[in-house]
């Protein structure tokens, strides 16, 4: 009864030293986010390029406010239907994506 106990300790014992051990990587990831300085004008001041270009993309928006950057960017806030939104669109009227 010993030789038995004795034997399925030793068993027991070797089958956990094959156990292995799964490492934990953690993948950590970096993203920047840069903010431009946009600058409040006035609905008249918005190009007639930009304003053609959003009655011909977006019949039903109606402009809320426009911002301008140093790189002649606009920014449009839009409203169309219950929706509120942002467009950005370059001085010649051609939309771009941010």
């Amino acid at each position: 009864m010993k030789k038995l106990i004795l034997s399925a300790a030793i068993v027991l014992g070797s089958i956990s030293t094959y156990a292995a051990i799964v490492p934990n990587t953690i993948q950590v990831v970096k993203t920047t986010t840069t903010q431009e300085e946009y600058t409040e004008v006035k609905l008249e001041e918005v190009p007639v390029a930009i304003m053609d270009a959003l009655k011909g993309s977006y019949p039903n928006a109606i402009l809320d406010k426009a911002y301008i950057n140093a790189k002649k960017e606009y920014k449009l806030d839009v409203t169309i239907g219950d929706k509120k939104g942002n467009l950005f669109a370059d001085e010649s009227g051609k939309w771009i994506q941010k």
